[in-house]
């Protein structure tokens, strides 16, 4: 199922891959450029109905050295079931592309970031025939950051560690750095930047924190009622809700394209062309979960009326 934080990780990774620098650095490569990165499609399927994704797969190609790509899952809880889909990503991802593929994990509790490390084997008796061991960013690896001037020069990594951390008895400390990190942008990408926090923060109460320190600017992430949204909703001018609109629209069509749906030009039309916030709001919501893209527009089933002259109870 996706989550807010699900959600918020894979625009995180997709748009600032900058934020995996850790990573490469754990490994002895040097830090990656944006431009060393493009994306492809999450869809680990063959079969239909055996339907698999990745939250999120990066190829990583840089000017010297080896590609490889990143398949990178959020994880919220140990789940035996997912250790096995790994496996499955892995394998067909580098048989597809042809290329090694590094998966990494992000967790927030230690826990499941110890669960999450492996190695998960296919064996059979003292036989090894595969093993799955993933990059875990987690709370053991992602470093606590509580200096302002890492905000401003590494944002994206530290927006990662703030979610991270965000069980983290030094929360408020930390969040209070981003706030004062952040405020250092200009007004959109300060923006921007607070409403990844939020919706990557979900349902912690490190959430009501952050939203106790935010200020009042435009929304990103439709559909997640965060406070900027809740604002917006309350009093923006009829020429600012169109451009809203817009935006919504181009994030449930992102949506869709990221888990690998195909949008046919009369639904794109009909998503485009919609200027109601509300309409487009459920439309977002049910992107999430969709497998097709006529499912954005599949009313939920009406309860049964009695047919007339039946008793009633």
């Amino acid at each position: 199922m996706v989550t807010s934080t699900h959600e918020a990780t894979h625009r995180l990774f997709q748009e600032h891959p900058e934020a995996l620098t850790l990573v490469f650095e754990s490994l002895g490569i040097p830090p990656p450029a944006k431009s060393d990165f493009g994306s492809i499609t999450p869809d680990a399927t063959e079969i239909r109905p055996m339907e698999r994704r990745v939250d999120t797969v990066l190829k990583f190609e840089p000017a010297m050295g080896e590609s490889f790509l990143l398949a990178i899952e959020s994880q919220t809880k140990k789940d035996p079931d997912k250790a096995k889909s790994w496996a499955y990503y892995v394998a067909h991802l580098s048989a597809k592309y042809d290329m090694p593929v590094l998966l990494v994990a992000v967790c927030r509790d230690r826990p499941t970031a110890t669960w999450a490390a492996g190695p998960f084997e296919c064996a059979v008796g003292p036989w090894t025939t595969q093993v799955t061991r993933p990059f875990v960013l987690g709370p053991g690896t992602v470093p606590v950051i509580t200096d302002e001037s890492t905000v401003t020069r590494q944002p994206a990594l530290a927006v990662l560690s703030a979610i991270i951390h965000s069980d983290d008895r030094r929360a408020p400390a930390i969040l209070e750095t981003m706030v004062r990190g952040l405020l250092s942008f200009a007004p959109d990408t300060t923006a921007y930047w607070f409403e990844v926090m939020e919706v990557g923060l979900e349902n912690t109460p490190a959430k009501e924190k952050w939203r106790e320190l935010m200020s009042n600017v435009i929304t990103h992430f439709p559909g997640h009622g965060t406070i900027y949204e809740e604002r917006y909703l309350e009093g923006k001018t009829e020429g600012k809700n169109e451009g809203r609109a817009e935006d919504r629209a181009s994030l449930i069509l992102r949506v869709l394209e990221k888990h690998g749906i195909d949008v046919p030009d009369d639904i794109r039309e009909r998503i485009t062309s919609c200027s109601d916030l509300d309409t487009l709001t459920l439309w977002f919501d049910r992107s999430l979960t969709a497998s097709a893209a006529e499912d954005l527009f599949v009313e939920s089933p009406e309860a049964p009326q009695p047919q007339a002259g039946s008793d009633q109870i």
